[in-house]
Order: C-alpha cells, then structure tokens, then sequence
C-alpha cells in the first residue's frame, strides 16, 4: 500500500517509492539520502505534530509535515 510518509504512525515503517516534490523541497530530500528505495521508519512527532523524526539509513533525520507530504511511501504490511 503506497501512502504519504506523513501518514504514516510512530513506529511504521516502509520503502521509498517516490519523492513528488520538486525544486528545493526534492533538492533537500535527496541531498539527505532519501532516494527511491530507501527504508524509512517513523521515530516519532514533536508534541504539536510537527515536525516528524525518521530514521533513514541509521540517521535520525526532523522532517516538517509538508515536506513528508512530497514523498511516497510502500508501506511494510
């Protein structure tokens, strides 16, 4: 099931299927190794929901909502 990385819960997990956003916001992303094919698991959200903690390729990275919004997620079932 491919869902938006920002609706995804503490603690799923998933692969990376494909970055939608363009011009600085995919700049960012792909500069951060988020690529397509990347495992990504939800850590947790800051007490407003906003901003997202993942952890991506043994890195803890902080994600606004609207950037997760930008990328697909296979979700691991």
């Amino acid at each position: 099931m491919v869902k938006a990385l920002n609706q995804l819960r503490s603690g799923e997990q998933g692969r990376v299927n494909k970055i939608i956003g363009t011009g600085v916001i995919q700049r960012r992303l792909l500069d951060m190794g988020i690529t397509p094919g990347t495992a990504i698991q939800v850590q947790k959200f800051a007490p407003l929901g906003d901003p997202m903690e993942i952890k991506a390729k043994g890195f803890n990275l902080s994600l606004r909502k609207a950037e997760a919004e930008s990328i697909q997620v296979d979700v691991a079932l």
